[in-house]
């Protein structure tokens, strides 16, 4: 069996913690944040933002998916990346260090 390193480990765990977040707070702030960026952009073009169309309502909702992706992205991706810093840390700090044999003053005896 193939060993996995700590960084691995740390991507894995990050991502799986950011998936957890993501489904708890990340899905309904995103998808608010979008859709009230929908209705701003639907107000600056008609001037009303409660206008019962077909096109504002398409607008509002491709906006509250896209604040969702982005808001996926943002906390999967994020808490992936600081997984994998961890655990590249964690796997730096515990290498044990190598003596280099060609170092005369670890070797020299007075």
């Amino acid at each position: 069996m193939e060993r996995i390193e700590m960084s691995k480990k740390g991507l894995y765990i990050g991502t799986g913690i950011g998936l957890i977040l993501f489904v708890l707070v990340g899905f309904l702030s995103g998808s608010l944040i979008g859709g009230m960026a929908g209705l701003k952009i639907m107000e600056l073009v008609r001037g009303a933002a409660l206008d019962t169309t077909l096109l504002s309502r398409l607008v509002v909702g491709v906006f509250m998916v896209v604040g969702v992706i982005v808001s996926a992205v943002l906390f999967i991706g994020g808490m992936a990346a600081l997984g994998w810093a961890a655990g590249f840390l964690f796997e730096a700090v515990k290498k044990p260090k190598v003596i280099d044999s060609t170092d005369h003053a670890a070797t020299k005896t007075s």
